[in-house]
């Protein structure tokens, strides 16, 4: 038999119950619309959009860690991506694979896997430390050079950590 308590625990469960599926179906779906390439591309490539809606002209191909489902790019301070934050022009479109320099690549980027990102500058030093681990993973050849460098150039502010969440 139901008791009286059961129902009325079971009616304050509901909510927290469709709450959690509604974020188990959001995360399975960011999954399925974010470009695979995400998982095995060693580049991306990257331009902030302008006040106006328009792409800057300047663009770069990036190492990048893609981590919790954000794309992490170490940069320095002074780089345009990490100013365009800085000027609050926190939109940019990502193109994701491998083409060499971008001014080389004859916008051949243009046909790989895009999408819009909103970026932001990291401060924390926890994600600091698991978002390098993860680099340093992916970027296992060239990590005893750069490692070293990124970590310190974050410590002493002459890099920052972008993290550059997709629109969907």
């Amino acid at each position: 038999m139901i008791t009286r308590r059961q129902i009325s625990l079971g009616i304050l469960a509901t909510p927290i119950l469709v709450s959690f599926s509604r974020s188990v179906y959001a995360e399975e779906k960011v999954s399925e619309e974010l470009p695979e390439e995400l998982s095995t591309s060693s580049l991306i490539y990257l331009t902030p959009i302008k006040s106006d809606g328009e792409e800057s002209t300047c663009k770069g191909e990036i190492w990048f860690a893609f981590h919790e489902k954000e794309i992490y790019v170490v940069t320095p301070s002074e780089a345009w991506r990490a100013k365009a934050i800085g000027k609050d022009l926190t939109e940019a479109r990502i193109w994701v694979g491998e083409f060499g320099n971008w001014r080389q690549a004859n916008e051949a980027y243009r046909k790989a896997p895009e999408l819009m990102a909103t970026g932001t500058i990291v401060e924390d030093k926890e994600v600091h430390q698991e978002v390098l681990k993860v680099m340093g993973e992916k970027y296992s050849d060239g990590w005893d050079t750069w490692g070293p460098r990124f970590k310190s150039a974050l410590e002493d502010g002459s890099r920052v950590m972008i993290k550059y969440k997709p629109k969907l």
